[in-house]
């Protein structure tokens, strides 16, 4: 992306007076990915921090995510460290012939005692004092955010996450409550220009 930023005075490497930044290279792009499809997602099971496992759906759903990248230039592929984001990260990142950094930052929320559960029983259920609080996990997704900053500078990087931790690093990026954040479906790839 160009940017024409007008100074009023000739010198040189100026064009009709103007300079010309691209402010692009200065970015860092980030492709926020949710992981594939897993059994507790169809099993309509609280994950949480748990592994996970991919279904074959969840898998393919990674390949078409890695079809649709790979004519993209990533410099970096980035994981969380539990199994279902980190499946998801490597098959996206195999056009590219890139290895995958995991980092427990991208972890899902930790839900305690919920993890495991069916989570139509947990509707009406009072929250147990374990888990993860809102502000812990924010302050985990803007930990996340200024790792990326600062080690990939003007760099592009395609990380995997997951649902709730994906919306907490939106909402840090974008200065909006996590409600106001529209859910991921699995697989699902948004852009932030960091």
């Amino acid at each position: 992306m160009q940017t024409v930023v007008g100074i009023g005075i000739a010198a040189d490497g100026l064009v009709n007076g103007c300079l010309l930044i691209d402010y692009g290279m200065f970015m860092t792009r980030l492709y926020l990915v949710r992981h594939g499809e897993t059994v507790d997602n169809v099993n309509r099971i609280m994950q949480g921090q748990t592994q996970g496992m991919l279904t074959d759906n969840g898998r393919e759903q990674a390949h078409v995510v890695a079809r649709e990248m790979a004519d993209k230039k990533i410099d970096a592929f980035v994981s969380s460290d539990l199994r279902r984001a980190v499946d998801t990260c490597v098959i996206i990142a195999r056009p590219h012939g890139c290895g995958v950094v995991t980092t427990k930052l991208l972890r899902e929320r930790d839900w305690g005692g919920f993890t495991g559960r069916y989570i139509p029983d947990l509707k009406d259920a009072a929250w147990p004092d374990d888990i993860e609080s809102v502000d812990a996990l924010k302050e985990r997704a803007g930990r996340f955010l200024e790792y990326i900053r600062s080690q990939y500078p003007s760099e592009t990087v395609l990380a995997v996450g997951h649902g709730i931790i994906n919306k907490a690093i939106q909402s840090v990026f974008y200065g909006k409550e996590m409600k106001d954040i529209p859910p991921m479906r699995n697989a699902e790839v948004r852009v932030l220009d960091l």
